[in-house]
């Protein structure tokens, strides 16, 4: 295969998934959308978290509603669990990685936030941590998920599961979907 041909088949495999998305999990992006709605139009704040590209994806979000997406408005409270070094390092070595997200959410979120997860497999052991850490204080759980769904599922009030194996499909849907909310969340707001 030519680098053109690969450029073309990945791409209409990308789009391919993005068309299945759209057709089964469409109610389930409005609902997500809602739920971020309702969290911030309330004072609350919307917590990101994953790990590896994911945990790069978290930073990528909550800098959208923090700073702007696609207008110029207020801030809205959102955070990205993934960014604080020391935070992170202290934690990892003092209570072990599997707390990383956890204890940031026993300090900082309330009963009516939410916590968005971005997870390919759902199985990280930190992130299933964040999600019980979360429910245990009132926080609504989103999780973003490709594969099975894993256990994460389980522990999300919504979760939308991307239907392939491919870990860089997976994450490029998550965020283009997270993309779709934060209009979706913007355009409300702003209403």
């Amino acid at each position: 295969m030519t680098p053109a041909e690969q450029a073309r088949a990945g791409l209409t495999t990308l789009a391919a998934l993005a068309t299945r998305v759209g057709e089964e999990h469409a109610e389930t992006i409005a609902a997500i959308a809602a739920r971020y709605v309702a969290a911030l139009r309330a004072g609350g704040t919307l917590f990101f978290a994953g790990n590896g590209g994911s945990a790069a994806a978290a930073q990528h979000l909550a800098t959208e509603y923090v700073v702007r997406y696609q207008s110029n408005r207020a801030a809205l409270r959102a955070v990205a669990l993934t960014t604080d070094s020391s935070l992170l390092t202290a934690c990892a070595n003092d209570m072990g990685f599997d707390e990383v997200f956890a204890r940031q959410l026993e300090a900082l979120a309330r009963p009516g936030d939410v916590l968005s997860l971005h997870s390919t497999s759902g199985e990280s052991p930190n992130v299933i941590r964040a999600a019980q850490a979360a429910k245990a204080r009132g926080v609504s759980v989103v999780s973003f998920l490709g594969k099975s769904g894993g256990r994460l599922q389980e522990l999300a009030d919504v979760a939308l599961i991307v239907p392939s194996d491919d870990t860089a499909r997976i994450q490029e849907m998550h965020l283009a979907i997270e993309h779709l909310i934060c209009e979706m969340v913007e355009e409300r707001l702003n209403a």
